[in-house]
């Protein structure tokens, strides 16, 4: 089994058993597990942070209308299949944060966007694994309160890789 495969389990695991789940127990019950795309080595990248020269301190919108207060770090840039995109990185207490929303939203994947949490390898440079894509916790069920993605967040790409929309 992959450390991707891995972590996959662990986190069905985690929906299925742990109280602080966001499924609720008629979501437990019928739960059989999360839908993913195939592992996309394409889609993990070491990337260049551009950091902005000032750090701006940026509130993010939730899905119940409070605030998320997260600090505007800096923009990576990249590729998928040719077509070039770039992303704001934000940062709070636990780490980087990059909320993002691909050209399947809606379809294949949750309509308000999925995270990812890139890591930091040195030397200005970030991990950003897309296979490790998950949806917030609002997409299974709606009494989480999750940021929404910055409109500087949405690409016109797919990222097939991560987790798929939460089928209800």
């Amino acid at each position: 089994m992959t450390v991707l495969e891995e972590f996959r389990k662990e986190k069905d695991e985690f929906l299925i058993h742990y109280y602080q789940s966001p499924l609720t127990s008629s979501q437990k019950q019928k739960f059989s597990g999360l839908s993913y795309f195939a592992e996309n080595p394409d889609l993990r990248m070491e990337l260049a942070l551009e950091e902005f020269p000032v750090k701006e301190e940026g509130q993010i919108q939730t899905s119940t209308g409070d605030v998320q207060v997260f600090e505007r770090v800096g923009r990576i840039q990249f590729s998928v299949a040719g077509e070039p995109a770039a992303l704001t990185v934000f940062s709070n207490e636990h780490g980087y944060f990059l909320p993002f929303v691909d050209s399947l939203a809606g379809k294949e994947t949750y309509p308000a966007g999925r995270y990812v949490e890139p890591e930091d390898v040195g030397d200005g440079r970030l991990l950003v694994d897309f296979n490790y894509a998950y949806n917030p916790n609002c997409a299974y069920n709606e009494r989480w309160s999750c940021p929404l993605t910055p409109f500087e967040n949405r690409l016109r790409v797919p990222i097939r890789a991560g987790e798929k929309n939460f089928d209800h």
